[in-house]
C-alpha cells in the first residue's frame, strides 16, 4: 500500500457561484475580484503537492490559477499565483490540502502565458 499524493502544476479552483449555491466551501473557489498582491486562502480535496519558491528570478514558482468544472476540465489561466503555504489535514476521514496563494498577475484575455511550468514574459 502506498501513499496517494497528487503533484499539482497549477491551482484549479471552482467558480465562486459554487460557494454561493452551497455546493463548495469558499476556499475551493476563485474569489470574485482577484487583486494583484493580495493573498487568498485555498482548499483542495486530496493530498496535493505544490511548487513553492521564493526565487524571483525567471518568475520561478509562479503557477497558473485556472477555473475547473471537475473531471480535468480547466479554463485558460485567469491569473499567475505563487503558493505561499500548503498544509495537509484530515476532516471526517477525508484528506484535504489548505493553504495560501498570492496573486502576481491577473489575466484579462486567453493569450498563452505559460509554457509547461515556465511563465512567459
Amino acid at each position: 500500500m502506498g501513499i496517494q499524493v497528487e503533484f499539482t502544476p497549477d491551482l484549479a479552483l471552482r467558480n465562486i457561484e459554487e460557494f454561493k449555491k452551497g455546493n463548495r466551501k469558499e476556499g475551493e473557489c476563485i474569489p470574485t475580484d482577484l487583486t494583484v498582491g493580495e493573498v487568498y486562502n485555498f482548499l483542495k480535496k486530496g493530498q496535493r503537492l505544490f511548487w513553492l519558491s521564493d526565487d524571483e528570478e525567471w518568475s520561478r514558482g509562479e503557477l497558473p490559477l485556472c477555473e475547473t468544472k471537475g473531471g480535468g476540465k480547466f479554463s485558460s489561466p485567469c491569473a499567475s499565483v505563487k503558493i505561499l503555504e500548503a498544509t495537509h489535514f484530515l476532516e471526517k476521514g477525508d484528506i484535504w490540502t489548505k493553504g495560501k496563494y498570492k496573486v502576481i498577475e491577473v489575466f484579462k484575455d486567453d493569450r498563452v502565458r505559460f509554457n509547461c511550468f515556465k511563465k512567459i514574459k
